[in-house]
């Protein structure tokens, strides 16, 4: 049983469903005696959350389906079936830090809406993100 994809379209079912109750709620309820109308700002989020789910339901449908069956799907499984190596995580990478470093500069610059700053906040964060993918990809220099 693969449940993940499940559980994403059970939420985007949900959401879709919400989203719609919310849109007529807002449309015919209003408590202030004033004309009502859509509220836009929980009505958008809804729809996107719904759209969101959907998206993470289909890949993870399309990734399930190239997968074998995995520990989680067994009935009798134990804990160390899932035991291994997880990946390789870089114990003292700088570029992380480098990175959030240039996204608050990217921010600052959309902030106060300084073309210049965003320019540079954007190529920096382009750099630190390339850094970060290729630092142990490229081999260094034998000099």
């Amino acid at each position: 049983m693969k449940s993940s994809s499940k559980v994403m379209y059970s939420l985007t079912v949900f959401l879709v469903a919400m989203a719609v109750i919310y849109i007529v709620a807002t449309m015919h309820v209003d408590d202030r005696g004033s004309v009502p109308g859509l509220e836009w700002a929980g009505a958008t989020a809804l729809v996107l959350s719904g759209g969101l789910t959907l998206m993470l339901g289909v890949y993870l449908q399309f990734t399930e389906r190239r997968t074998d069956v995995l520990p989680e799907d067994w009935e009798e499984a134990e804990v160390a079936d899932k035991a291994g190596t997880l990946g390789f995580f870089s114990p003292g990478s700088i570029w992380p830090a480098a990175m959030s470093g240039a996204v608050g500069f990217l921010a600052f610059g959309l902030i106060f809406f300084h073309y210049w700053m965003i320019a540079v906040g954007a190529l920096l964060l382009i750099y630190t993100v390339a850094k970060l993918n290729f630092q142990y990809g490229i081999p260094r220099e034998k000099h």
